[in-house]
């Protein structure tokens, strides 16, 4: 390390690198507080080509890097070793282009997501990424883990958004393609290549992202379903009588719903009475051709006539809509509150969601008496978040033991369903073992002599993705 570090105080500015531990200490954090990093240094370019001279560096003195963004990954995919070089982002933040005409963006990759949808906002344009961490997180963390969110059911993942990419390769290349083009037929695309490689096959520096007309109108309800089976069915009538306008669909357990309303400040449910299961449902579209509100009513109608629901509130401001999503919000934040939780993210055709959550619920709670299934999410893509929370009369240490065993069932199932352990979270160092029980040989094979043709020292991210 100190002749790296020799090297990189030749091509870094004195921001650009950290080495006092406590300064150090943020870079090491990982949100689950399932691992810890151990580097002693952090490297911080400004621009691309101090990207590409830190690789370089470290390709001399043959030490691993583990790039860095925003830091709100949920797999420990960012999370660095000893002898390892945390690589840093965040200062690549310009905006370097907006092509209202070609509805592109052009942005670095420590761009925070919300400083880039502010952005585009301001052109009257709209980017559709929208997480949780959108305050925090960056596009190229992002792009990295093709992460999902609230609107993939209409706009799809993160790799959906990007038509071009600006990466630092293992050799310290710097690949641009960065032209904007809906359509390029020249080859393999490579851009598609480093979506959703967690950094071990490049380091995205920048991209091209598509943008859309800004929604300036929208419709929002929160809906008590009649049971659990009856969310597909009203996913249907939503999708036909929206007119293509439906972009989010999410499932709330009444367990989830209490858990917010229990713990986090200004979560109320608005929905008279008890009910196993929601649905918050979101309507988007531009201009006024379109009458949001009635599509809405029309269709609650129809499901209420129906039996599928037996209860809604609609949101007649903005306000109003934002005070319901932030109950979904809550039910993630709550969960905090009731101890240990064992977190599964995976996805299903969007036809078997029920019988997924069913036989999910009664196997975990068949091995293991008083655990509170707590299943939520995108529903619209078939992706539910299936997490855990512990009996109240155990304690949390003894709960996390039975992680391991927990998973083996759940994702067991999913196999099974011939679904994905993984939806939108990515694999990290989380989820190695997952990947060597469910994903084929040949897969893995055919992943591995990309990385290897790619990083022939396993320089980029060692330990991540594959196991």
């Amino acid at each position: 390390m100190d002749a790296l570090l020799q090297r990189l105080r030749l091509v870094l500015d004195e921001r650009g690198l950290v080495t006092d531990a406590p300064d150090i200490e943020p870079y090491r954090y990982e949100r689950r507080g399932r691992y810890h990093s151990k580097a002693t240094v952090v490297a911080r370019p400004a621009d691309t080509g101090q990207v590409a001279q830190v690789v370089h560096a470290c390709v001399a003195e043959q030490i691993p890097l583990v790039p860095l963004g925003g830091n709100t990954g949920l797999c420990g995919g960012a999370v660095a070793g000893q002898n390892q070089l945390i690589l840093s982002l965040e200062r690549l933040n310009q905006v370097r282009a907006l092509d209202s005409d070609n509805n592109t963006i052009t942005v670095e990759s420590g761009c925070i997501l919300a400083d880039l949808q502010q952005h585009a906002a301001r052109a009257h344009r709209f980017f559709p990424l929208s997480l949780a961490a959108q305050g925090s997180c960056q596009i190229g963390g992002n792009l990295a883990t093709n992460a999902g969110g609230i609107n993939v059911l209409r706009y799809g993942n993160a790799r959906d958004q990007i038509l071009g990419i600006e990466a630092v390769l293992p050799n310290g290349e710097i690949l641009n393609e960065l032209q904007g083009l809906r359509k390029n037929n020249t080859g393999y695309d490579l851009k598609q290549l480093l979506v959703g490689s967690e950094g071990t096959l490049g380091i995205i520096t920048a991209a091209t992202l598509k943008l859309y007309p800004y929604p300036d109108r929208s419709a929002t309800a929160l809906v008590a379903l009649r049971d659990l089976h009856a969310c597909i069915a009203l996913l249907n009538v939503a999708a036909i009588t929206s007119s293509g306008n439906l972009c989010s669909f999410e499932l709330l357990p009444r367990l989830g719903l209490e858990f917010a309303c229990r713990h986090v400040p200004g979560c109320e449910n608005p929905l008279a009475g008890s009910h196993q299961w929601s649905v918050l449902l979101s309507l988007q579209a531009s201009g006024s051709a379109l009458d949001l509100e009635s599509m809405l009513q029309a269709m609650l109608e129809e499901a209420m006539n129906t039996g599928m629901i037996t209860d809604a509130v609609v949101a007649s401001s903005e306000a109003q809509a934002q005070k319901l999503w932030y109950l979904r919000e809550g039910i993630v934040e709550g969960q905090r509150f009731e101890g240990g939780s064992i977190k599964h993210d995976v996805s299903i055709r969007v036809s078997q969601v029920p019988e997924f959550i069913e036989r999910a619920s009664e196997a975990v709670c068949e091995r293991l008496p008083g655990i509170r299934p707590c299943p939520f999410g995108h529903v619209g893509d078939g992706n539910i978040h299936f997490n855990l929370s512990q009996p109240p009369e155990m304690d949390t240490e003894t709960y996390l033991s039975h992680g391991k065993a927990m998973n083996r069932i759940v994702h067991d199932i999913v196999d099974q369903l011939g679904g994905s352990f993984s939806a939108e979270h990515g694999i990290g160092m989380a989820k190695l073992d997952e990947m060597q029980r469910y994903k084929s040989d040949t897969a893995l094979g055919v992943m591995r002599s990309i990385k290897t043709a790619l990083d022939p020292d396993n320089l980029f991210n060692p330990g991540k993705v594959l196991p």
